[in-house]
């Protein structure tokens, strides 16, 4: 085993910050038991013998942590302390195993343990309640729902509104779908029971939140490359358009201005844009490097980025939202479409609408989310999205990268971006959804291939991509 490295050490000296008194009886022995005195900061453990993942379980049901280990660790604990504190008792519990604790502000600290390196410990170690429970699924937003009315209705959707005393707050044009909001959780769901049996619904959907995309950091240094673009083959005939549904983008700030059309807003007038760039910018600017991958000595690519920005001046958007900016996207030509954004809740309205698209030959690519589990993140996990995690060539995974087996393949989890003259770094699934769909619309461009023909060579392991099985492996 290798030794514990004193950056790892040292690490678990910081950061802890415990309010809640705890005590476990470990399987096995009656006598075996791990006791964590959180107000004081110390521990006591009586470990006769114990399989090393259920000593992290109880660790981190007592924390609080998010606890990963190195997948296929065989190390049994046994050790006797009393009083000691968080570090030493970390050290006596693990032996010889190399550990790493990094705290953070606003979130679960996470305690990493491996035996070859911190970037190995890619296991999630769930406490045991968490386990019982099985996949996680998504809250809906409680006093909301999603109405899709059938052609024809008889009763319009402003009287069924005012007859159900709730307020129409969004429309899907093309979809027939309204977004209802009514005074509380309690209203809603008495409009959902008196809903079921009118026979002018299609359709009665949650509306779910959607998870904050993630952010970037300035870098300091960078000698990283750039990438380049050459000129767009005249004419549009071999124009394909990669509908990126995000936050609003800053085309001016990256340098490819004249990559981009004219942006499309779904979720009213956008946020301010300040200095640095947005989510949506680094997206875009990850896509035309995917793009940048897939040009051939000597030929152009007539690609066109269409910003859909689905957050507006909200810090957060729905699912509802992204349903309404996939359809916009359809509407305006998109042959790709990103979606590096997502959450665990299923939506009927949304998948709809991304079979739709699908049905018409439109390549929908999603990442699959930025926590080591296997459950499913949407709308990457529907069957029509070529669903990106974050990893290498070789197909080893990040520790970060959800590995479901909805997964479909694994792309670079990091980008740097420029912008204003400036370097930043992205990281996560939304830039490795953002690679692919830069190279399927850079292949559908320079090949002449349709893009059916595109979204088969990804799922069976492009040239970036590693087939289905890799990305699966735990």
């Amino acid at each position: 085993m290798k030794p514990r490295s004193p950056t790892a050490s040292r690490c678990t000296r910081f950061g802890f910050c415990l309010g809640v008194w705890f005590s476990s009886l470990l399987p096995g022995s009656g006598a075996d038991a791990l006791i964590w005195h959180t107000k004081e900061n110390r521990v006591e453990a009586r470990i006769e013998s114990a399989d090393l993942p259920k000593v992290l379980q109880r660790i981190a049901e007592a924390t609080g942590w998010q606890v990963f280990l190195e997948p296929g660790t065989q190390y049994k604990v046994s050790t006797k302390f009393t009083n000691l504190s968080v570090g030493e008792a970390l050290r006596h519990l693990l032996g010889n195993l190399s550990y790493a604790l990094l705290p953070q502000t606003n979130a679960p600290s996470k305690l990493f343990v491996y035996q070859n390196s911190l970037q190995d410990a890619t296991q999630l170690i769930l406490p045991p309640e968490a386990g019982k429970r099985g996949a996680k699924s998504g809250k809906p937003i409680p006093n909301e729902l999603v109405l899709a009315l059938k052609p024809g209705a008889k009763e319009s959707i402003e009287d069924l509104a005012k007859r159900l005393g709730a307020k129409i707050t969004g429309h899907i044009d093309g979809v027939n779908a309204y977004r209802l909001k009514f005074e509380d959780e309690a209203a809603a769901q008495a409009a959902r029971d008196q809903l079921a049996s009118d026979t002018d619904v299609a359709e009665i959907d949650n509306n779910y939140p959607v998870e904050n995309p993630s952010r970037l950091e300035g870098l300091s240094l960078s000698s990283g490359p750039s990438f380049s673009l050459k000129p767009p083959a005249p004419g549009d005939k071999s124009r394909v358009i990669v509908g990126l549904i995000d936050t609003a983008v800053q085309p001016q700030g990256t340098g490819f201005a004249d990559s981009f059309l004219p942006s499309l807003n779904v979720a009213g007038e956008p946020a301010a844009l300040g200095d640095s760039p947005t989510h949506g910018t680094s997206m875009a600017e990850t896509v035309l490097r995917g793009v940048s991958l897939a040009q051939q000595e000597g030929n152009g690519l007539n690609v066109r980025i269409l910003p859909v920005d689905v957050y507006g001046r909200s810090p957060g958007t729905t699912t509802f939202d992204v349903a309404s900016g996939v359809v916009a996207a359809i509407n305006a030509g998109a042959t790709v479409i990103n979606l590096s954004l997502g959450g665990d809740g299923e939506s009927t309205i949304l998948h709809h609408v991304i079979q739709e698209g699908h049905d018409k030959g439109i390549i929908f690519v999603g990442a699959a989310g930025n926590e080591p589990v296997t459950s499913p993140f949407y709308p990457a996990a529907y069957p029509e999205v070529i669903a990106v995690t974050a990893g290498d060539k070789k197909g080893n995974l990040a520790p970060y990268a959800n590995r479901g087996d909805f997964v479909d393949v694994i792309a670079p989890g990091t980008s740097v971006i420029y912008f204003g003259n400036e370097s930043y770094l992205v990281s996560g699934t939304s830039a490795s959804s953002a690679y692919i769909s830069g190279l399927a619309a850079g292949s559908a461009s320079g090949s002449g291939k349709s893009v059916s023909d595109v979204e088969a060579k990804i799922r069976a392991g492009m040239p970036l991509a590693t087939p289905k099985k890799a990305a699966s492996a735990p």
